[in-house]
């Protein structure tokens, strides 16, 4: 989901050296839907292989990923499960969406109207089941753990930050926060830049941190407060929140009725928006299924199987391949280099 309260946020802008060495669990899905938004051609059309099968997501995951792990990132995938039955009415909404933004395309096509059609066509990604599995194949030969959530992929990460076996989230959604993670990450890419929302320019970005206890300190909130904001303010769960209000006056409104969520949401009128009870989103938030059914376990980077997955399966070059599998590999022989050094 994406719920809408990074406006109150405390970020904290860092370096991508300052998470060396430490475990990140992704939101897979979230970086899959940005790459394959991102990374087309001029006219907004997907990459693709010579039998037509995009690579826009395995051009995005690779550069990504090989970049980061150079950089001494321990990387963990997680990857949706089933989604909750409350989350439906989202996707249907973001089905609509598509449809309308294919609608945009075909008339900007027709205009030869390239900045339209590029805007439009980035609105319309699917991320298909083919698609994913492509890039857990990827992922598993670069010698990266992947987790699959029973539900929401986000949720699963928070629990695993929440337990200390990974160091935070990277997201750019504040949702795992919502879920309980102790740590986000957000903007967690090496250009420096990303696409400003709605428009075809891009601005100048650098990685940021957000704690959970200094995020309900300076908030004055707990953890169950926290969710109703969220709740407020709309999620996947109750698309839209409550019509008038946004972060700062769900933070009033909070303020005024503290933990007395039912007077609360009998003022601004619930059961207008949603023909569910509020609590029902509640608990769903903060009892959303997660596993401990995982094996954090890092492996060595299999250069064949990454070659077949890009080179062999998808007509990328296997020379630009071959380089960053290199690059990988004397990046980690440095490091074994450097720690065999200090222990003499």
């Amino acid at each position: 989901m994406g719920v809408s309260i990074t406006e109150l946020l405390n970020k904290k802008e860092i370096s991508i050296g300052e998470l060396k060495g430490k475990v990140i669990a992704i939101d897979s899905s979230l970086w899959l839907y940005q790459f394959l938004s991102s990374i087309r051609q001029r006219d907004g059309s997907l990459l693709s292989d010579s039998k037509g099968r995009t690579t826009s997501h395995l051009v995005g995951l690779f550069s990504r990923t090989t970049n980061l792990m150079q950089n001494g990132l321990k990387l963990v995938y997680v990857f949706d499960g089933e989604p909750p039955k409350l989350k439906q009415k989202e996707r249907e909404r973001r089905k609509e969406l598509k449809i309308y933004a294919e609608k945009k395309y075909e008339i900007a096509k027709e205009e030869k109207d390239m900045d339209e059609m590029k805007k439009y066509a980035a609105r319309t990604s699917r991320l298909t089941s083919e698609m994913v599995e492509e890039a857990k194949k990827l992922i598993d030969a670069l010698g990266i753990p992947i987790i699959q959530a029973p539900s929401e992929g986000e949720a699963q990460a928070a629990f695993m930050v929440k337990k200390n076996e990974a160091y935070a989230v990277a997201s750019q959604d504040a949702d795992c926060l919502l879920f309980g993670a102790t740590r986000l990450v957000r903007n967690l890419s090496l250009l420096g830049k990303r696409k400003k929302a709605n428009a075809l320019t891009y601005e100048t970005i650098n990685p940021e941190i957000v704690t959970l206890a200094d995020t309900l300190n300076n908030l004055k909130l707990d953890q169950d407060q926290l969710i109703v904001l969220g709740m407020l303010v709309g999620t996947d769960f109750n698309i839209g929140g409550i019509k008038g209000i946004g972060p700062k006056t769900a933070l009033n409104l909070l303020r005024k009725y503290k933990s007395d969520f039912d007077a609360l949401f009998k003022e601004v009128k619930w059961e207008d928006y949603f023909d569910y009870p509020w609590t029902d989103v509640f608990y769903l938030i903060k009892k959303i299924p997660t596993t401990n059914n995982y094996n954090l376990k890092w492996k060595n980077v299999e250069p064949e199987m990454v070659k077949k997955v890009l080179v062999d399966e998808h007509d990328f070059s296997e020379e630009r391949v071959e380089r960053s599998i290199s690059q990988l590999i004397e990046k980690k022989k440095e490091k074994e280099q450097k720690g065999l050094a200090d222990f003499f």
